[in-house]
C-alpha cells in the first residue's frame, strides 16, 4: 500500500487564543464546501496530550472522564470500524469530550450542524449506511447528548439557509421565526461569554449556513460574525485550518481505495492462475491416462 503520512488530529483541536492573524478580506469561495472535503488523517496518533481546545473541560468529580465517553462509544458500538475512520472519531470525540463538560458549553443548533457536517464529510464513502447511522448514534449518546436533536437541528438550520440571501442571513436580528430566535440566543449568549463556549464545530456551523445560501461576498462572513458577537479572526483560522484538515482525508481515503482494488486484482490473479493450474494438471493426467 502506498504511504500515507500520518497527522495528528491535534491541529483541529489548536487553541483559539494563539495570536495568529487570518487577513478577514478573504474571499469566501476559498472555504467553500467540496464533495471531497474530509479530515487530515489515515493514521491519526491517538495521544490527546498534544493538543489543546479552547473548550478546556472543568475539573470535578462529577463529570465523566474523556475515558468514561470514550467507553460509552465503544460499549454502545461494538463493531470493529476501518482505522481510515475509527482514528479520527477516536480523537473527535476526545475534542468534543472537553467542549461538551466546560462550565460555558450550551448545546446549540449551529454547533449540532457544524457537527453533523463534519461527521457526513469524514463517514462519507463508509461501506454501510446502516453502520454509519449507528455510529452517529453512539457517538452523540457517549456524550449524554440526544442524537435525534442534532440532526433535527441540522436539518432545520440547513433548510432555513437554503431560503435565505445575503441580506436575509445577516438581518436575522429584526425577523420573528424559529431560527432566527436560536440565531438570537447565541449572540446574547456570546455577548456575555459566560453561556457560550467557541468552538471549530461552530465556526463549520456557520459558514456551512453562508455555504447553503450561496453567500460568495467575503464581508458577509465579517457581519454574520459581527450580529453573532461571535470573533471573525477566530472563525477565519479554524476554516482554513478545516479545509486543510479535510483535503488530506480524501487523499487517504483515495490511497485505501486504490489498495483495496489492487488487492481484489491480485486476489483475482492468484485464484486465476491457481484455476489455469488445476486445468492444466488435469488436462495432463487425462491425456497421461489415454496413452
Amino acid at each position: 500500500m502506498a504511504a500515507v503520512t500520518s497527522v495528528s488530529f491535534s491541529a483541529i483541536a489548536q487553541s483559539t487564543e494563539r495570536k495568529s492573524c487570518v487577513p478577514s478580506c478573504r474571499s469566501i469561495d476559498t472555504f467553500r464546501f467540496r464533495s471531497n472535503f474530509s479530515f487530515d488523517s489515515l493514521n491519526v496518533r491517538s495521544s490527546t496530550s498534544r493538543f489543546l481546545v479552547h473548550c478546556v473541560s472543568i475539573a470535578s468529580a462529577d463529570l465523566p472522564t474523556v475515558a468514561d465517553t470514550k467507553l460509552n462509544f465503544l460499549t454502545a458500538y461494538k463493531r470493529p470500524i476501518p482505522t481510515v475512520y475509527n482514528t479520527v472519531l477516536q480523537e473527535l470525540i476526545v475534542q468534543q469530550h472537553l467542549i461538551r463538560y466546560k462550565k460555558s458549553y450550551q448545546y446549540d443548533p449551529v454547533f449540532a450542524l457544524g457537527f453533523v457536517t463534519v461527521y457526513d464529510q469524514l463517514m462519507e464513502g463508509y461501506p454501510s449506511e446502516e453502520d454509519r447511522d449507528a455510529i452517529f448514534k453512539a457517538y452523540i449518546e457517549a456524550l449524554k447528548e440526544d442524537p435525534v436533536q442534532y440532526r433535527a437541528d441540522a436539518q432545520k438550520l440547513e433548510e432555513w439557509a437554503r431560503t435565505q440571501n445575503a441580506s436575509t442571513l445577516v438581518d436575522f436580528s429584526t425577523k420573528d421565526g424559529e431560527v432566527e430566535n436560536i440565531l438570537k440566543d447565541i449572540a446574547q449568549r456570546a455577548g456575555t461569554k459566560d453561556s457560550f463556549c467557541y468552538s471549530r464545530l461552530f465556526a463549520v456551523g456557520l459558514f456551512r449556513l453562508l455555504e447553503l445560501a450561496n453567500v460568495t461576498d467575503p464581508t458577509i462572513l465579517e457581519k454574520l460574525c459581527a450580529a453573532l458577537n461571535v470573533n471573525k479572526k477566530s472563525v477565519d483560522r479554524d476554516l482554513d485550518v478545516y479545509r486543510n484538515l479535510l483535503s488530506k482525508l480524501v487523499q487517504a481515503k483515495e490511497l485505501l481505495k486504490e489498495y483495496v482494488e489492487r488487492e481484489k486484482k491480485k486476489r483475482g490473479e492468484r485464484e486465476s492462475q491457481k484455476a489455469n493450474e488445476t486445468v492444466t494438471k488435469c488436462l495432463g493426467d487425462y491425456q497421461y491416462a489415454g496413452r
